[in-house]
Formats: C-alpha cells, sequence, structure tokens
C-alpha cells in the first residue's frame, strides 16, 4: 500500500525549476535569434504573431526498463551494494547518430518548444539594452518602462513567495508568543507556518518621463541591393523596431529610403519598397539632416540613426557624405552605419566598399560601424550599436 506523508512547509518546492527553465528559453531564443529574426514572413508583423521556440536540454524523467540485457540485479537486503553504485552493464550503442542532412538510427537530443509571441521574445532580448547616450532635454514626453521591486504583499501568487522573509515572519510569532506566555520558550512542539507568515515580494511596472527621441532609420534600396542584402538590411531593421516599441513609449521613427534620391516613407514602405536606380548615399543623410532641422531641435530631442546598405556609393558622391555628416553628427547622440555583405557575394580582392571606408575614415566618438554577412552577423550587429545605455 502507497503512504503519502504530507510535507510540512508551505514553501514553493519548485521555484528553483522555474526559474532554471525561464533560462532555458532565454538560451533557446538568444541562440536562435538569427533564425527567428531573418525569417521573411515575420518582417513587418506585428508582436502578437506566435513562434515555436526549441528548447534543448529538458528532459521529463520516468521509469524505464533496463537495456543492458545482463542479469537482473536487486539492491534488497543481503546485497553488498554501496549507495549509487552502478550496477548491471550499459548496452554498448551500434547505430550510429544522424549528421547534418544524412540519416541516423540512434536516438537523437531531446526537446520540445514554447509558444511565444514576438512581445514576449522582445522581454526576453532587450531588458538589458537601452538606447546609448540618452540625456535630459528640455519638455520631456518619452516614457521608459522597468518592473521594479516594491517591498512585500501578504497576497500574491506562488511563484514570488519570498521564503526567507516568510521564515522570518514565522519566527517573529513564535517569539512574540513566547513573550506574551502564550507558547513555551523551550517547547519540543513544532511551530507550523500560518498564513499570516507568508510574505510575497511585489513589483511594480515604473514609468519615468525622459527626454524626446527620435530614431531615423536610413537604407539604401537602390539596384545594387540585390534580394539578399535587402532581407538582412530589413531583417536589422526589424530587430531594432521592436526594441524600440517594447522599451520606449512616445518615441517617432522617421523612415528614410534613397537610391539616386532621397524619400521620407511610412512603415510598411520602408520594409517593401525596391528600386532599379543608381545609388547617391549623401541624399540619404541629406534628407535626415533636412528633417532634424525642420522637425527636431537637437536642444529639445535625443537623435538617433541606424543606416544599411551594401556599401557602394557613386565615386563623386563620398566628399558629399563626409560634409553631410559633418553637418549630422553634431546633432546626434548616435550614428550607428550597418554594411551588409552576404559572404556568397564577397569580393574583396577585386574592391573595398567605397562608403564603409569612407564611414571608417571618420572619426567620430558618436559614430559606430558594424557588418552583417550572414543572418547569424544580426544579433552581433545589433548588439554592437547597444550596451547597457553606453557606446560597446
Amino acid at each position: 500500500m502507497s503512504i503519502f506523508k504530507k510535507h510540512k512547509t508551505i514553501a514553493d518546492r519548485s521555484a528553483g525549476d522555474r526559474e532554471r527553465h525561464r533560462k532555458k528559453i532565454e538560451k533557446a531564443i538568444k541562440e536562435g535569434i538569427h533564425d527567428l529574426v531573418a525569417e521573411e514572413s515575420i518582417i513587418g508583423e506585428s508582436g502578437k504573431k506566435k513562434f515555436r521556440i526549441p528548447v534543448r536540454g529538458v528532459k521529463e524523467h520516468k521509469f524505464v526498463y533496463g537495456e543492458n540485457g545482463g542479469k537482473r540485479v536487486g539492491s534488497g537486503e543481503g546485497n553488498d551494494l554501496s549507495r549509487g553504485q552502478v550496477i548491471g552493464k550499459k548496452k554498448k550503442g551500434k547505430g550510429n547518430g544522424g549528421k547534418p542532412e544524412k540519416p541516423g538510427n540512434e536516438k537523437g537530443e531531446e526537446f520540445y518548444e514554447v509558444e511565444l509571441t514576438l512581445e514576449q521574445v522582445a522581454e526576453y532580448l532587450f531588458k538589458d539594452l537601452e538606447l546609448p547616450n540618452f540625456e535630459k532635454k528640455k519638455n520631456a514626453q518619452v516614457v521608459s518602462k522597468k518592473i521594479k521591486r516594491k517591498g512585500y504583499r501578504t497576497k500574491g501568487i506562488r511563484p514570488r513567495l519570498d521564503k526567507k522573509k516568510t521564515a522570518l515572519e514565522r519566527i517573529k510569532r513564535m517569539k512574540k508568543e513566547e513573550f506574551t506566555g502564550k507558547r513555551e520558550a523551550d517547547s519540543d512542539d513544532s511551530f507550523s507556518y500560518n498564513e499570516r507568515d507568508l510574505r510575497y515580494k511585489h513589483y511594480a511596472v515604473k514609468e519615468k518621463k525622459t527626454s524626446n527621441a527620435v530614431i531615423f532609420f536610413l537604407m539604401d534600396i537602390s539596384g545594387s541591393m540585390g534580394k539578399q542584402k535587402k532581407f538582412l538590411s530589413r531583417s536589422f531593421f526589424f530587430l531594432l523596431y521592436h526594441f524600440i516599441r517594447s522599451r520606449y513609449d512616445k518615441v517617432d521613427i522617421a523612415f528614410v529610403a534613397y537610391e539616386a534620391e532621397a524619400y521620407e516613407v511610412d512603415e510598411k514602405s520602408f520594409f517593401e519598397r525596391g528600386s532599379s536606380g543608381g545609388t547617391i548615399a549623401s541624399t540619404g543623410i541629406k534628407m535626415v539632416n533636412e528633417i532634424i532641422d525642420s522637425r527636431y531641435h537637437p536642444s529639445s530631442w535625443n537623435i538617433y540613426a541606424f543606416h544599411a546598405s551594401d556599401g557602394d556609393n557613386w565615386p563623386t558622391d563620398n566628399d558629399n557624405v563626409r560634409e553631410q555628416m559633418s553637418l549630422c553628427l553634431p546633432k546626434m547622440q548616435f550614428y550607428g552605419y550597418c554594411e551588409v555583405e552576404p559572404s556568397t557575394e564577397r569580393m574583396q580582392w577585386l574592391r573595398e566598399s567605397s562608403l564603409g571606408t569612407t564611414f571608417e575614415n571618420i572619426s567620430h566618438d558618436k559614430l559606430k560601424t558594424s557588418r552583417i554577412s550572414s543572418k547569424e552577423d544580426i544579433w552581433l550587429a545589433f548588439n554592437t550599436f547597444f550596451k547597457g545605455g553606453e557606446l560597446s
């Protein structure tokens, strides 16, 4: 007959398991983020779209019959066995594990899938990232949100139960009863937990009004930007867009696309528009300057720009790029240039990128460059621009 014994403590014994589970999900998202953001089907999608994330290394434990093929061994009285001793012999495997794109006949690594929305993915990815060099400006409008600890409560959900605080409340109650004579000080009777002892951590969303901010999305859409280049550029901007929307309220985003001419466009056109024209990069930077001068004065706004291009530019335009950047950078908190150069198209032995070389020769503490050659580089490039509110 089975005997069930009630555990005396009310402490949440599964809290550690949940924390390990949360960390595994976070690790799975970060390891697979290049596949997630580089899915062409999600570019431009809302935060409610759901994705299935494979989480490895989590097994459901259960008793199974042994496969050692040897004599069955028990561990009851009369057997000279010590705790932890391995009994029986492990059956040697004869199969072969599967290799990429090849079949195998051995068991693979166990994993399961969790379903998350884009908003939930953003919470895992961006919790430690901030816009670099953010300054206090007049006429504060931007609302940034953070979850802060705010004391304890006597009611709450089990995952937020504070074991240490609960134990202290129990001790306080016990000492009080001893002081008032309701309980003998040296009593051997157990002193069980009471509902009144429970203390739960309380969290509150703290909204903070900070200064105004505008983010410029600047993208090369010329004829030299082939399908793969556009795909990598849009994937980077898609990640940037969800970072801003998940971390900040009331931030302006201005979308600028350029080829031989520059255009201010809406969000949908930015992620879908293409062109067969030539490339004059200075027109895009000039339009950013004009929009700043007409709508976003640096004394009231934190100004950021993120620029993606394949590095091609009309040779005589590079001097104009330097001139426009000399006007642009003093107004800005940060300018990030991201060069997309798919590994299948790299031809370093023929030429260097004219626009990339131009940016690398501009010495300014608010300018940073990165390179994307494949979808695996998207998250790495993103991280070069954001690191705890400072330039990384």
